[in-house]
């Protein structure tokens, strides 16, 4: 692997990127500088940690379309080809094969999902994550009733493609990063606050009267508590949500 890492002056001096905090810009750069000769980092809450950054850069990266996440933990910089160019006789192929195949490189360069990805969950801190409790459930009268109602099932949103929300977009003639949106929401589970969402295109009309990537920053309790109201929780022009 490369010892050396470049980064584009068209991707670190757009104002989609220096929008952002500077805990995140410099995790950015320390998960170039991390990345295998193909742009994928296998230990990005490692890296976060050492770096005195938390959960909220990595979500906001993802978000503003800086990065893709997997299910496995790895993540990937999408400007990575824009970033870097290597010769062959140094370029080491990653190991994260799997990975590598569910991406494609459209004409700019720049990384994109071929695919639905299942949402990671980025957890900084020393404490572990809670586990379910996987124990027998104490079958008490009450509990034995519950037991022999069916099971209810919850009407699911058909969770759209990448490619399917450019085209709602270019259609409607939004300016939406499709990529960053699909990544975002693929990243909570498809939520709008603690809610199921039930209108991706819905959700799109909001980003698109919002401003888009100003909905990636969902920072704190109060904004799954503004989603619970129904409410859109408000950004400011770094990425902050407002009281």
């Amino acid at each position: 692997m490369a010892q050396r890492r470049m980064f584009s002056l068209a991707v670190t001096d757009t104002d989609n990127f220096q929008d952002m905090p500077t805990s995140t810009q410099a995790l950015y750069f320390h998960l170039g500088m991390h990345g295998d000769d193909d742009g994928f980092v296998g230990s990005p809450k490692k890296i976060a940690r050492a770096a005195g950054c938390n959960a909220d850069d990595i979500k906001l990266l993802i978000s503003k379309g800086f990065i893709i996440p997997f299910e496995s933990g790895v993540v990937v910089i999408r400007d990575w080809r824009v970033n870097n160019t290597l010769k062959n006789d140094r370029y080491h192929e990653t190991l994260y094969q799997n990975e590598k195949a569910r991406l494609t490189v459209n004409k700019s360069g720049v990384y994109e999902l071929g695919e639905a990805v299942e949402p990671a969950c980025f957890q900084i801190g020393t404490n572990a994550e809670p586990q379910h409790n996987v124990t027998e459930r104490n079958l008490t009268k009450q509990n034995k009733k519950e037991a022999d109602k069916p099971p209810r099932v919850p009407r699911s949103m058909p969770r759209p493609s990448v490619d399917e929300i450019r085209a709602f977009c270019e259609e409607k003639g939004y300016h939406v990063d499709a990529q960053a949106f699909f990544a975002y929401y693929e990243s909570n589970g498809w939520r709008v606050g603690k809610n199921p969402m039930k209108s991706w295109q819905s959700a799109l009309v909001t980003w698109e009267r919002r401003g888009g990537e100003k909905h990636g920053n969902d920072r704190n309790a109060s904004t799954d508590a503004a989603g619970d109201r129904g409410e859109t929780p408000q950004f400011n022009v770094r990425g902050r949500q407002l009281d």
